[in-house]
């Protein structure tokens, strides 16, 4: 699952769009992504993030995996056929999308 940073000056579709291109040569238009659920992951007590999922309503290219240092391969799944091991993170956000929790998720609080 494509995933990144935004950087200095990116709004969140455009830093997502650069991102889904750096990691697997697909061009989508910012206007093209649509904001599915959102992720508030506690890595442990020093590390917060907030992750963002968008899908993608219009694209051009075949997706490659351009980094190949950063992910094994790159492999299409139906949501029925997820693998195991995908890490926990993503995993909540495709989860809340799929499973259609509501458009917020808090990941490892507890």
């Amino acid at each position: 699952m494509p995933s990144g940073k935004l950087d200095q000056g990116d709004p969140l579709p455009a830093g997502a769009a650069r991102e889904l291109f750096e990691e697997t040569g697909i061009t989508v238009a910012p206007g093209h992504l649509r904001l599915v659920h959102v992720v508030h992951h506690r890595q442990d007590d020093e590390v917060e993030r907030i992750g963002f999922f968008f899908e993608a309503t219009d694209w051009q290219g075949e997706p490659v995996n351009r980094e190949p240092d950063k992910c094994l391969a790159l492999t299409w799944f139906t949501v029925h056929e997820l693998p195991d091991g995908i890490i926990e993170y993503p995993q909540a956000g495709l989860r809340g999308y799929l499973d259609e929790t509501g458009p917020l998720v808090a990941h490892n609080w507890e």
